[in-house]
Parts: structure tokens; C-alpha cells; sequence
């Protein structure tokens, strides 16, 4: 079996290592564009610290040194913009009866079908945060009961358990906790609401998760984005999936449902990953264009469609596009004022 980590970032790089640990370096390459990167990656291996602390030889590789047809499983971790080129990549090298997992931010399966065979395509969510330190080193943010418990869900395009999703879960807990889901779409919008609540405001505040949770307007905030992207999938037929045992229905916020509570428990389930940091505010430190459209954008382009109003996750946009556009990063105040003025006339 030869697997190929296509995306050789913060979370590739830590599942990289894992699996070569587990499969060796000759069953396993990191891929990644950086010449340098590739380089300092074969040079001196892969380096995984945070929770853990753990270096291993790996075997890194450029997208141009791919052969055509080498791999069984090609997990993809790259940037959403980067889906047109890299498909057509993966497209060639992987095997006629191999799998593409896509372990990619936000609902993007969508599209990936429309350029990888369905038949060949598996998807899934990562439910741990990494933060790449340099080129062969990345921290686990999340601590390691969590890690362990919950570092994956996958699941079969129709929902089904099928010999092949029983095979991925198996090489997949190699690095964590991995549990099939028969709801993809809705696993992958519950995952989505967390990524563009968290994710959003860490990009657009230039803050950690637990800095967003342990504030007044940033909790507030949090709350009423997940609430923007609840009434938005269910108008379109979206079943939200839990998450583990996190029933992202308990955000609504209704009549039926103590808000009060609920932004405790809110704060309560982040405290796991209060030190994790948005890739999206670290592309953003880094210059880069960031994933938003594909993530609060999904809840916003969704709302829009079904006449839903999403103010909150619109101004997580309007923060993050202006950042990428001028390359000067948000200002936690500046964007929690902005965020208190919303909530007080939402309110």
C-alpha cells in the first residue's frame, strides 16, 4: 500500500509523520511544492511537537517527481484555491482502483466529483488543529486525550459501510481517533459551522480560539455565526451530524434554548483547543489568500440562496477579504467593536 499526504502543511505534516512511523517512509511521501521545503523535509525528517514530541525520517516529494498510478490513498489537505491544479494531479497519480480522501476545510466535495470519479472519492474532517512552526516542524495544538479520542471522521459519499471506509479508518488511527459517519454532508456542515465560527473569527480578530471564547463579544459572536449557518443548511436539507457527542443543534438560538447556557457550554467545548490558531490567520501572517469564501462563504452564498440573512458571518468575510487584500492583519478591539456593534443592533 503506498499512501501520498498530498498538502505537506500543519496537519499534513503531523499525519505524514505519523503514518511513516507506522508504514515507513518507503510506503508513505509528503508532497508539497516548496523546493526548500521538500528538501529540508528529506533532510531532516518531519518533527511533531506541542502535545506530543516525536521526529521521524520521511520521504518528501515535489508534484512534478509524482509518478502516474502510484498511490492506493491520496489524503488531500491542500487549500480549497488550489483544488483546479491539484486535482488534475491526483487525477493522474492515483491508482485506477485507489481512494482520494478529502480531508479539505468546508463541504468541497461538491466540485471534487466533478473532476475525480465518485466511485474513487472518500470524504472526511479533521478535528485537530496544527500550527507549522517551520519547514519540517508543526505543533499539535490539541491536547492528546482529545487527539486520540477524535482526530478524524470519515465517510462513504452514500453513507454506507463499506469494506474500503473500514480500511481508511484502520490506517487513519494510526495518527488518531477515527470514527465513520454515515451523514457525510451533515458531518461535513457541522464541521463547517465550528471552522467558520472559530476559524472565522481567529482569521478576523488575529486571535486564538481561546482568546474568542473567553471573550464576552467573541463567544456572542461564535454563537450567532453557528446559528447563521444552522437556519442556512437546513434550508437547504442539510441533517447536521454530531460530533461525537457535540449536537450542534443545541446552538440555535430560539425560544427553546437558554443562551446563556449555551455560550457556557460553548466555551466549555473549546477549551480543548483554546491554543489553536486558524490556518486561515496563518495564511494571513504569511501573505497567502485564505480558505473564507469556501467557509463562512458556504453559509453566506447558502443563506443568500434561501433568502436567510448572515450578517455575522458576512462581516467575518468583510474583515478577512480586507486583511488579504491590503496585507495588514485585524486588530482584536478593532474587530470585537465592530462585532458589538452588530450584535447590539441584531439584538
Amino acid at each position: 500500500m503506498k499512501i501520498a499526504v498530498y498538502g505537506a502543511g500543519s496537519l499534513g505534516t503531523i499525519i505524514g509523520a505519523y503514518l511513516t512511523k507506522e508504514y515507513g517512509k518507503n510506503s508513505v511521501d509528503l508532497i508539497a511544492h516548496g523546493k526548500q521545503h521538500i528538501q529540508d523535509l528529506n533532510d531532516k525528517g518531519a518533527h511533531v511537537t506541542g502535545s506530543v514530541d516525536f521526529s521521524v525520517p520521511v520521504s518528501a516529494k515535489t508534484p512534478e517527481e509524482l509518478k502516474n498510478q502510484d498511490y492506493d490513498i491520496v489524503l488531500l489537505l491542500t487549500k480549497q484555491t488550489h483544488n483546479n491544479e491539484v486535482l488534475k494531479k491526483i487525477k493522474k497519480i492515483l491508482k485506477p482502483d485507489g481512494t482520494l480522501v478529502s480531508l479539505q476545510n468546508g463541504v468541497p466535495e461538491v466540485k471534487i466529483i466533478k473532476q475525480i470519479n465518485p466511485k474513487n472519492v472518500v470524504a472526511g474532517s479533521v478535528e485537530f488543529g496544527g500550527t507549522l512552526l517551520n519547514n519540517v516542524e508543526s505543533e499539535l495544538t490539541t491536547e492528546l486525550p482529545l487527539f486520540n479520542k477524535l482526530a478524524f471522521q470519515i465517510g462513504e459519499l452514500d453513507g454506507k459501510t463499506t469494506p474500503r471506509i473500514k480500511k481508511i479508518k484502520e490506517v487513519l488511527s494510526n495518527v488518531g481517533g477515527t470514527e465513520i459517519s454515515d451523514n457525510l454532508l451533515g458531518t461535513k456542515w457541522s464541521k463547517l459551522l465550528i471552522n467558520a465560527s472559530f476559524s472565522g473569527l481567529s482569521a478576523a480578530s488575529n486571535a486564538t480560539f481561546g482568546q474568542i471564547a473567553d471573550d464576552k463579544v467573541g463567544i456572542e459572536s461564535a454563537l450567532n455565526i453557528i446559528n447563521e449557518g444552522l437556519k442556512a443548511g437546513k434550508a437547504d436539507g442539510v441533517v447536521f451530524a454530531k460530533m461525537s457527542s457535540l449536537d450542534l443543534n443545541s446552538f440555535a438560538i430560539n425560544s427553546q434554548n437558554d443562551e446563556k447556557k449555551q455560550l457556557v457550554f460553548l466555551n466549555k467545548i473549546m477549551q480543548n483547543s483554546k491554543n489553536l490558531k486558524a490556518s486561515m490567520l496563518q495564511d494571513l501572517e504569511k501573505g497567502r489568500q485564505t480558505e473564507i469564501n469556501d467557509i463562512n462563504g458556504i453559509i453566506a452564498e447558502t443563506g443568500k440562496k434561501h433568502d436567510i440573512p448572515t450578517p455575522f458571518n458576512d462581516l467575518v468575510i468583510e474583515i478577512v477579504t480586507k486583511s488579504q487584500n491590503t496585507g495588514k492583519l485585524p486588530e482584536f478591539n478593532d474587530t470585537m467593536q465592530k462585532f458589538s456593534a452588530l450584535l447590539t443592533k441584531e439584538n
